[in-house]
């Protein structure tokens, strides 16, 4: 068995997933969500939250690994920055536990999860629905993501390891 933590870093929302790995890699969705931060916060309250609620989960879920996307490009560059931001926090959360991270782009996640790289929101909802054996799609698609991105670390850490 291996635990791990898929994060898909954003200011307002951060997508969050605990995913158990069997022996034959098939994963069991243990916990997602979203730490989703208010507007009228300073940009610093919104990321010390993200920080503080990272390190909750991982006190909480005591995953082994942790996966992440990277932060490639956006057209709007006021959302890159405050998901740069984000990642940031988040990546200092991750290594203040000593988590080892897989970091991976959306491509590949979506690649990984769908067969598709430019699948869409809904295709990577569906994907990991059937993937994970779930009743329903998991929602909001931020979470939806961050289990993807939990998938998506397995193999690279099973690549890694094997």
């Amino acid at each position: 068995m291996i635990r791990i933590i898929g994060i898909d870093p954003g200011l307002a929302t951060t997508g969050w997933s605990i995913v158990e790995f069997d022996d034959n890699s098939k994963p069991h969705v243990i916990d997602y969500g979203c730490i989703t931060t208010k507007k009228g916060l300073t940009v610093s309250e919104r990321l010390c939250e993200i920080y503080q609620d990272v390190l909750e989960l991982v006190k909480k879920y005591k995953p082994e690994y942790a996966g992440m996307e990277t932060l490639l490009f956006y057209n709007n560059q006021k959302t890159a920055i405050s998901v740069g931001e984000a990642r940031g926090v988040v990546l200092l959360a991750l290594e203040q536990s000593n988590l080892p991270l897989s970091e991976m782009t959306p491509l590949q996640v979506k690649s990984t999860v769908t067969g598709y790289g430019k699948a869409n929101k809904k295709q990577v909802q569906e994907a990991v629905k059937m993937l994970c054996s779930m009743d329903e799609l998991p929602k909001p698609d931020d979470a939806a993501d961050a289990i993807a991105i939990a998938i998506t670390t397995e193999v690279l850490v099973r690549r890694n390891v094997g």
